[in-house]
């Protein structure tokens, strides 16, 4: 090699070096500026207010039964609600179902308050429904609390495995699945970091902060919510609220953030 060439090849090799060093300088810049806004969001969230709202309703005596939630069981027992989201999705004998926080509180809306399903869950969709704010009141009694999701019944690690295979399933007409965006270290959309559902523990926070007020949306939204908006970006089919690929899916996402400590609610772009 002539030594003409020789130095175009270091020149090359140095500007190359220079030009990865500009953009990780750039990047770390821009991950401290989206930091910086963070914490400006978290001054208020404006979730509190669902909260205060769901704590109401929570011991209202609502529904044809005029009775309150008060003796809804989430897994730890009737009435017991602190700690509770933090353990869901679970087997629940009563039901002989997998429930998520949204599903058994809908179970307990019909159960006990006397509600139709259809009633209890018309407007699950809108802003400051009373589903949202009754999530949103039952998340934050697991604030502080680790994530601990069971799997301990067959039908808990069935579940598992089914939300496994949707995470990872690429399908639709852009051969698009969950993982595709989830599971590797170091994505954004724009602001929004993607969070790492493959590895477990990597991207534990960003479950453990759901529900979460959407500054983007003017509401808060709950788990379910979110999924079926994914899976609508994703153009699949869109599932039922309640359904179950949607507590699969749940199971699987709680799992990977097994120890995590509970921030809901959350505050998101």
């Amino acid at each position: 090699m002539s030594v003409t060439k020789r130095l175009i090849t270091l020149w090359l090799a140095f500007a190359a070096g220079l030009t990865c060093c500009a953009v990780a300088a750039e990047d770390d810049h821009a991950q401290q500026e989206i930091q910086k806004y963070r914490r400006m969001l978290q001054e208020g969230n404006p979730a509190d207010l669902s909260e205060l709202r769901g704590e109401e309703l929570w011991t209202t005596p609502r529904g044809p039964r005029k009775a309150t939630l008060d003796r809804c069981d989430f897994g730890l027992g009737p009435g017991q609600i602190k700690g509770a989201y933090a353990r869901l999705p679970r087997y629940f004998k009563d039901t002989r179902k997998v429930q998520d926080a949204e599903s058994r509180l809908v179970h307990c809306m019909v159960a006990i308050q006397g509600m139709t399903l259809a009633a209890a869950t018309h407007d699950w969709h809108r802003p400051n429904s009373d589903i949202e704010s009754l999530i949103t009141y039952l998340a934050a009694q697991s604030k502080g609390d680790k994530i601990d999701t069971p799997l301990s019944e067959p039908q808990e690690a069935r579940m598992f495995a089914i939300g496994q295979e949707l995470f990872y399933r690429r399908s639709g007409p852009l051969d698009f699945g969950c993982s595709t965006c989830h599971s590797l270290e170091g994505r954004r959309i724009r602001l929004q970091e993607l969070a790492n559902f493959a590895v477990p523990g990597s991207g534990a926070t960003a479950i453990a902060q759901w529900p979460a007020y959407r500054v983007s949306q003017g509401a808060v939204w709950t788990m379910e919510r979110r999924l079926i908006d994914c899976i609508r970006q994703m153009r699949w089919p869109e599932p039922e609220y309640l359904s179950d690929a949607l507590i699969a899916l749940q199971v699987f996402l709680q799992h990977q953030a097994e120890g995590t400590i509970m921030e809901a609610p959350g505050l998101k772009r």
